[in-house]
């Protein structure tokens, strides 16, 4: 099995550090489910590696440009592109077939995470892993501090799901506690969690582009930084490897 090629944006290192990781402890192809893959950010790269991916979203444009990407890189045999919402996932995956699944930037656009994580924890077979990336509240409280919105700020301290306005995009948000808690539930073991995007959002790209090393240095201080609290507990996501158990 091929080694995922390196990944060396600031903004997701450590997720395929992680990833990458997971994966070079199995044998052979995985069989791996992105839940709102959208494009194929994470599918095609994994396909590369010789990995089965199915990509489920709800996007039929994100679905066409994944298909193309996928033609383009050789792949298009090893991904599957599957329209349909992260609610309906267990009617979209059969019950213990997949080795990986990847669920990023979903579970705080959804109507019910907990029946999502439930339903990431049935597709997987007995020790099959869930990759799950989550908005993080404290990033998101600090950042409307430091613009100068101390209301807004103050407002998403207390507000219920870490959400403020009828201009947020977002459903919700999670402190650590939150998610790991809802991944017990489902029935998922944590074993990792790692900030990311600790510094990278604040960094200016004027910086990044003109600076010599610049891109190397906050690459390393994310890799550095993303499993030490206090600096993972403030960064804008929120990674967690989990496992299912045997049952």
């Amino acid at each position: 099995m091929e080694r995922i090629r390196a990944h060396t944006a600031p903004r997701t290192a450590i997720v395929w550090t992680v990833l990458e990781r997971e994966l070079a402890q199995r044998d052979g192809t995985q069989v791996i489910i992105d839940v709102g893959g959208g494009t194929g950010g994470f599918a095609v790269p994994l396909a590369e590696a010789g990995h089965r991916v199915t990509v489920v979203d709800a996007s039929p444009d994100a679905l066409a440009t994944l298909t193309r990407r996928a033609a383009d890189a050789g792949v298009a045999d090893r991904i599957e592109a599957v329209q349909g919402d992260a609610d309906q996932l267990a009617d979209i995956v059969p019950a213990g077939s997949a080795d990986l699944v990847l669920c990023h930037s979903v579970l705080e656009v959804v109507d019910s995470p907990a029946d999502v994580l439930k339903a990431v924890a049935a597709c997987l077979r007995p020790q099959g892993a869930a990759s799950v990336l989550v908005a993080n509240r404290a990033a998101a409280v600090l950042t409307r501090a430091l613009s100068g919105h101390l209301t807004t700020a103050a407002r998403l301290l207390e507000a219920p799901h870490g959400v403020v306005g009828e201009r947020d995009t977002l459903l919700r948000r999670f402190d650590i506690d939150t998610a790991v808690g809802l991944l017990n539930a489902a029935g998922l073991s944590v074993e990792q969690i790692h900030g990311v995007r600790v510094v990278a959002d604040l960094v200016p790209g004027a910086l990044l582009d003109t600076e010599p090393g610049a891109h190397e240095a906050l690459l390393a201080f994310e890799l550095a930084a993303s499993e030490r609290s206090p600096y993972r507990d403030i960064a804008s996501q929120v990674h967690l490897l989990a496992r299912r158990q045997e049952v």
